[in-house]
C-alpha cells in the first residue's frame, strides 16, 4: 500500500491496545461485553413501519391491501411485529442491566415477550386515537382535500403516530425503544416529541418543523399547535454535585381546545387553561387564564434610525 510505512503499523496497533482499553470504555456496560443485543436503529424502524401499516393498512407498508386480504396482511404484520418488538425489547432491558455478572436473559426474554403482546393489545385503541388526530388535522385545515392526504402527507401525522406508539411502550416501562422511536420522527420530520409527554385526543400539528415537546408536557384534548412552538423547561432543579435532578415535572400542561401559533415559546410548569389562544413568537413562563388571548402589542409609533 503507497504512504504506508512501519512507524504506521505500530502507531495502528497503539491505537488498537488504547480503543480497547477497559479504562476508556467509559460508555460500555460491563454485561454487553458476553455479546448480549443491543437494541437495533434498523430494527426500530421497521417496528414504526409496521406499527404505521397496522394502524394505516394500504397508506403504510404494503400498498395492495384490500378489504378482502386485509385480515391476511394484518396477521402476517401483527406476527413479524410481535418478534421483532420481543427482540427489541429485550435488548433495551439487557441494556438497561448493568452489572459485573451477566443478568438471567431468559426471565428478561419472557418479560420481552409480556411486554410486546401487551402492546399489540393496544393497537386498536391506537387506531382509534390516530383517527381522531387525523379528522382534526383534516378539518382544522383548509388546504387538506381529504383524511387520505394527511395521512399520507402530513408531517404531523408521522411524528403523532410515533409518539402515540413510543408513549404506549412508555406506559409499559420499555426502555431506550421509546426514545428511539420518537427520535426517528424527529430526524424524519423535524418534530421532536418526548414519548412521556402526556397528549389527549384530536391533537393537530400545523406544518411541525421546530416543534418541541419535552417529557413532562401534558396537552388537553382538542390542541392545535403550529410550527416553531416550544413546550420547554424554563430552568433546571440541580443537585449537590450541580447536575440536573431526573423525574421533576418542569414543562407546560397545555389545557383543552387550546390554539398555539408558530414559534410561540412556553416554558415551565406553567398552565395554559382551556379554549385559549397563544399568538406567534410570544415568550410565555407565566400562567395563561382559561380562554385568554396572549398576543403581541402592536407598536404605536416607528422608530426610523439613521446611519
Amino acid at each position: 500500500m503507497r504512504g504506508f510505512n512501519i512507524s504506521h503499523e505500530a502507531l495502528l496497533r497503539d491505537t488498537v491496545e488504547r480503543l480497547s482499553d477497559g479504562d476508556n470504555l467509559t460508555n460500555v456496560c460491563p454485561s454487553q461485553w458476553r455479546g448480549e443485543p443491543l437494541p437495533s436503529q434498523h430494527s426500530v424502524k421497521e417496528i414504526i413501519s409496521l406499527s404505521r401499516a397496522l394502524i394505516f393498512p394500504g397508506f403504510f407498508g404494503d400498498s395492495d391491501v384490500t378489504r378482502e386480504n386485509v385480515r391476511y396482511f394484518t396477521g402476517l404484520w401483527t406476527e413479524k411485529l410481535y418478534h421483532l418488538l420481543t427482540e427489541q425489547i429485550h435488548a433495551g432491558l439487557s441494556m438497561d442491566i448493568c452489572t459485573e455478572t451477566p443478568p438471567q436473559f431468559a426471565e428478561l426474554e419472557a418479560r420481552a415477550a409480556d411486554l410486546a403482546a401487551r402492546f399489540m393489545q393496544r393497537l386498536p385503541a391506537l387506531r382509534l386515537l390516530l383517527n381522531d388526530d387525523v379528522r382534526a388535522t383534516y378539518h382544522g385545515d383548509p388546504a387538506a382535500l381529504s383524511t387520505q392526504e394527511v395521512i399520507y402527507c402530513y408531517p404531523g401525522i408521522r411524528a403523532i403516530c410515533n409518539y402515540r406508539i413510543a408513549h404506549e411502550l412508555v406506559r409499559l416501562d420499555v426502555p431506550i425503544i421509546p426514545r428511539m422511536i420518537s427520535e426517528q420522527a424527529h430526524a424524519e420530520t423535524g418534530i421532536d416529541i418526548h414519548p412521556a409527554a402526556t397528549i389527549g385526543e384530536s391533537f393537530t400539528i400545523d406544518h411541525g418543523t421546530g416543534i418541541v415537546i419535552g417529557a413532562t408536557a401534558i396537552i388537553g384534548n382538542n390542541v392545535k399547535i403550529y410550527q416553531g412552538v416550544t413546550l420547554g423547561a424554563k430552568s433546571f432543579s440541580l443537585d449537590e454535585d450541580g447536575n440536573p435532578v431526573k423525574g421533576v415535572a418542569r414543562h407546560p400542561i397545555i389545557g383543552n381546545n387550546v390554539i398555539i401559533y408558530s414559534n410561540a415559546s412556553i416554558l415551565g410548569r406553567i398552565t395554559i387553561g382551556d379554549n385559549a389562544v397563544i399568538g406567534g413568537n410570544i415568550w410565555v413562563d407565566t400562567d395563561v387564564a382559561p380562554g385568554e388571548r396572549l398576543i403581541q402589542a402592536k407598536a404605536n409609533n416607528v422608530l426610523r434610525l439613521k446611519q
